[in-house]
């Protein structure tokens, strides 16, 4: 789910070059890392030299844009080619590579680590038959993002639980391109990881699913035609331009200088955003829950950010080290001195939501941690479904499925084909994989 600040870019340039962030001493081990380019992942790039210091294991970084990353990290794991020690992987990769075995188990962390501190629900999710196969970095929700001063300046309330009616009306009077101000920003740019995790958890709301009980598609049904009606008729009207290109790292830009009037996204950008040195409206954000429509089934999401071991790897040792090292909470409190409390990586550890330092710079926190703890990845839906995961269904074929709809309907909001014909052409495309996968007849 980050587009690099202006004073990181120089250090981002640099790590996706694929250089180390330390000198490589001879003989000295050498672990590759593969992570993707947000906020979170930078200041820890920044802060491992401390890492090669306390261990002498240096770093080497390998970091993507989400989708290359998804693409590259499941290709070398599918293939055993074994080119990365550490991975970063999230809840829909690791209970399934667990499963095939692709990740080396978890070992043992130490008692300093305390695994227990960290929320259950995350280490689910990162779990396959009670074992875990990765820890996570951050833990993130989905929640709504608004300006406080523009709602005021139009004498508007942001309800407790917002729904999604009353979104559209907000962003119809928050509009104003002219001063270069849309009312709403929402993900475009095609990906199952993009955006499709928030048009599933629309779907999910507006009382739709991604298959029946009997895996067949339901992507034609009256939920998803006004789920994606909705969608593409609010961005067109109150969107920014070229809304295709806005993934994640884009809209969290746009936001932050100031150009969205409201924006539905992960919580894990609330430390940007309410980080002065980071965001131009630090002063003005504001958070609500996720919106809903139908029901509040799946309206919100739950992923992590996690670091997993391949079990291709030749010094799982050092890449446990790591791993111990860069989700623990001596980590959180070094991030926390640094770079200030508002940037440590959220949603994992109950002790960060108990930290006085932390809800001082954090007031987003308390419904972070509501909206991570409220997520139901079992149920999801209104209907019964046979899948597991909210902003995604957790088996092998939807990152092929999940991106091909998100290429469809991403077409439809860039006005080149109408909602009906991208859901007609997303629904067969999807009813084909599943044939193939053996799911239906």
């Amino acid at each position: 789910m980050q587009r690099p600040t202006p004073a990181s870019l120089p250090l981002a340039a640099a790590l996706i070059a694929g250089l180390s962030l330390t000198p490589l001493a001879a003989g000295a081990a050498t672990l590759t890392i593969a992570t993707v380019n947000n906020p979170d992942m930078l200041i820890m790039q920044k802060l491992s030299p401390e890492f090669t210091k306390e261990t002498g294991i240096n770093l080497n970084w390998v970091v993507l844009p989400e989708n290359t990353l998804r693409q590259r990290v499941t290709t070398d794991i599918a293939t055993k080619s074994g080119t990365f020690d550490i991975v970063t992987i999230g809840t829909f990769e690791v209970p399934q590579w667990g499963k095939n075995s692709w990740l080396a188990p978890i070992g043992d962390l130490g008692p300093a680590y305390d695994l227990n501190d960290i929320f259950p629900s995350v280490r689910a999710g990162l779990s396959y038959k009670g074992t875990l196969y990765a820890v996570p970095f951050y833990a993130e929700s989905s929640m709504t993002y608004y300006r406080k001063d523009l709602f005021q300046a139009a004498g508007l309330t942001m309800p407790a639980q917002p729904t999604y009616d009353q979104i559209a009306k907000f962003a119809d009077k928050l509009n104003d391109p002219a001063k270069g101000v849309y009312g709403i920003c929402l993900r475009g740019l095609p990906g199952w990881g993009e955006n499709m995790a928030f048009l599933t958890t629309l779907v999910n709301t507006f009382g739709g699913e991604w298959f029946n009980m009997k895996w067949e598609p339901q992507l034609t049904s009256p939920a998803w035609e006004k789920a994606i009606n909705f969608y593409v008729d609010l961005m067109k009207k109150d969107g920014p331009p070229n809304a295709t290109s806005n993934g994640f790292t884009e809209n969290l830009a746009l936001f932050s200088t100031g150009k969205c009037g409201m924006w539905i996204d992960a919580t894990v950008a609330a430390g940007v955003l309410y980080d002065p040195t980071k965001s131009k409206v630090a002063a003005d954000v504001a958070v609500a829950p996720a919106p809903t429509a139908v029901t509040p089934h799946g309206a919100h999401w739950l992923w992590s950010w996690a670091l997993g071991i391949p079990k291709t790897t030749h010094q799982l040792a050092d890449a446990q080290k790591f791993l111990t090292w860069s989700t623990s909470q001596s980590y959180i409190e070094l991030v926390g001195k640094t770079d200030g409390w508002v940037a440590v990586p959220p949603g994992t550890r109950q002790s960060t939501y108990k930290n006085p330092d932390y809800l001082k710079a954090a007031p987003f926190a308390p419904l972070v941690q509501q909206m991570i703890l409220s997520a139901d990845p079992e149920h999801p839906t209104l209907n019964p479904v046979p899948y597991t995961g909210v902003q995604f269904v957790g088996i092998p074929e939807f990152q092929g499925i999940g991106t091909t709809v998100g290429q469809d309907i991403a077409a439809a909001l860039a006005g080149q084909t109408t909602v009906a014909q991208a859901l007609a052409k997303a629904e067969a495309s999807t009813k084909r994989a599943m044939t193939e996968a053996g799911y239906l007849q």
